[in-house]
């Protein structure tokens, strides 16, 4: 069962809000000083927070009111001359105001969710598939990325049925929302009456909680935990493990972030091997850095080559001919990173340009790739630091020229007939799109989606595709959802419309030649 608003406690301040205090006057180094509620007239619009919500466009009048309040002049002049007290006060009424905001949103994501889940049920949707699309939905109101939507959604379902103490404590301002997150992530290997045993020991007093900080907040969790069931820990590591995975980040300046999640004694081998090659290349005389040494042979290892720097690369940039081959600082995009300096663009295809035997460069159309060069053969064993740099290498290059149409900046169109995309059109897609086309979703593309359907009559051609992640792709398929090409001059645009009748708009990223 869900609290009724009329069950929601009053917030519980420690201290009194300062906002509305005229300007020139301050709270006072003894405490803020009450201020009035402002005027009807100052505050136009519904009177009510369920008339606010209930407007036609997310923003309500009321609420786009708070928010302008929020950053009026003269709420900025009392700011300006406010006493250090007044300041501190305000920043902790903000905090509690978030804090009951977070609150606020568990309860309506839980709602939600329940609310579609039995429509869902009363129109015949199997059991496995009803709530389909309610992540992706919260996602999209709340501009996060799908995956996020997911855990936001969990979240709120665990706080909302199972752990009404902690849900209560963030409504009135004593727990924030990330150590309310806390209390959901570490208890969520206990059974449901375990789970409200431990949020009614930590969170069932709130004053427990003030000077709480995360680690012993953990603590104190993990500590009732071994005592309540010991059992749930074992459970915990072995759904661990199963989660294990490697991702990867773009990093500033043109670096990435590859990360590991593995098995503790996994982790700890690979990095004692990195470690113990590091140090015995050092010994032998090699001039680069122990870190240095530990991530070439990292890449050395998985990828079987002789040398780190020669990895065979597809440059899958795209870029303009003048960035290219007339020195331009035009930035290029490359496949599964992002915008990358010009100059790195070019040294990225000299380099692999000048690794293969006798030089020079191999270039294609759009459609395909020519090879270039010849594979380099990998040597096993540990190479000695005075010959490393002195092994030929000659990995292969492919270079695929994508150049846009000069009055509207879009890749120029490619067509099938067949149902699957064929691996060209796929590439273009990727080429156009970046990354998922889902609003504030940045996930890699995994599948190249009909956005009017193939079923229906849509066409395999670049207009009537998108590059979507498995989640995104997934949740356009629940029931009530759409999605159209929207057929306006310039870059490619695609409108999603949610079952909730709300309509979001999808633009592919500007290209180098934009």
């Amino acid at each position: 069962m869900f609290e009724s608003n009329r069950d929601y406690p009053p917030p519980v301040h420690g201290v009194e809000p300062c906002f509305g205090t005229p300007a020139g006057q301050h709270c006072g180094s003894n405490g803020p000083a009450s201020a009035p509620p402002l005027s009807s007239r100052e505050r136009p619009g519904p009177a009510t927070l369920s008339e606010a919500y209930c407007g036609n466009e997310p923003s309500s009048p009321q609420v786009a009111t708070w928010i302008t309040e929020l950053s009026s002049g003269r709420v900025l002049e009392e700011i300006a001359s406010d006493t250090d007290a007044c300041l501190i006060s305000r920043l902790r009424v903000l905090e509690e105001l978030k804090a009951a905001a977070a609150a606020a949103q568990v309860r309506v994501a839980a709602a939600f969710d329940a609310s579609v889940r039995a429509a869902h049920a009363r129109s015949g949707v199997p059991l496995e598939q009803q709530g389909r699309g309610v992540a992706a939905q919260i996602a999209l109101a709340r501009r996060e990325s799908p995956a996020r939507g997911g855990r936001i959604l969990g979240f709120s379902k665990a706080l909302a049925h199972e752990m009404p103490c902690t849900l209560r404590a963030l409504s009135e301002g004593r727990l924030n929302e990330w150590r309310a997150t806390l209390l959901v992530r570490e208890t969520a290997c206990l059974s449901v009456s375990d789970r409200r045993l431990v949020d009614r020991e930590v969170a069932g007093d709130p004053a427990g909680l003030e000077g709480l900080g995360d680690g012993r907040l953990i603590g104190r969790i993990r500590k009732l935990t071994y005592r309540i069931d010991q059992e749930a820990l074992v459970r915990r590591a072995a759904k661990a493990q199963t989660d294990r995975h490697v991702s990867c980040r773009p990093a500033p300046d043109t670096m990435t972030y590859l990360t590991g999640l593995l098995p503790v004694a996994q982790g700890v081998a690979v990095f004692a091997a990195l470690s113990r090659e590091a140090d015995y290349l050092r010994a032998r005389g090699d001039s680069r850095g122990r870190g240095q040494i530990m991530a070439d042979t990292m890449v050395e290892r998985i990828t079987g080559l002789a040398q780190a720097d020669r990895v065979p690369l597809e440059v899958q940039l795209v870029m303009t001919d003048r960035t290219l081959l007339a020195g331009s600082n035009e930035p290029a995009y490359l496949s599964g990173y992002g915008a990358v300096p010009a100059m790195w663009a070019r040294d990225a295809v000299r380099k692999a340009a000048t690794g293969r035997a006798g030089g020079g460069l191999a270039a294609s159309g759009s459609a395909g790739g020519e090879r270039s060069g010849s594979a380099s053969t990998p040597k096993a064993g540990r190479k000695d630091p005075a010959s490393r740099h002195e092994e030929s290498a000659s990995p292969d290059l492919w270079l695929r020229r994508l150049y846009t149409a000069s009055t509207s900046g879009e890749l120029i169109a490619m067509d099938s007939k067949a149902r699957y995309v064929p691996d060209s059109l796929a590439r273009f897609i990727s080429a156009r799109d970046q990354t998922c086309r889902t609003p504030w979703c940045k996930a890699p593309i995994r599948h190249r989606d009909h956005i009017r359907p193939h079923r229906i009559g849509g066409s395999t051609n670049a207009e009537n595709l998108q590059g979507l992640c498995e989640a995104c792709n997934q949740a356009k398929e629940a029931p009530d959802w759409r999605a159209r090409s929207v057929g306006s001059p310039g870059r490619h645009t695609v409108e999603i419309t949610t079952p909730t009748g709300y309509s979001y708009q999808s633009t592919a990223p500007p290209l180098p030649d934009d």
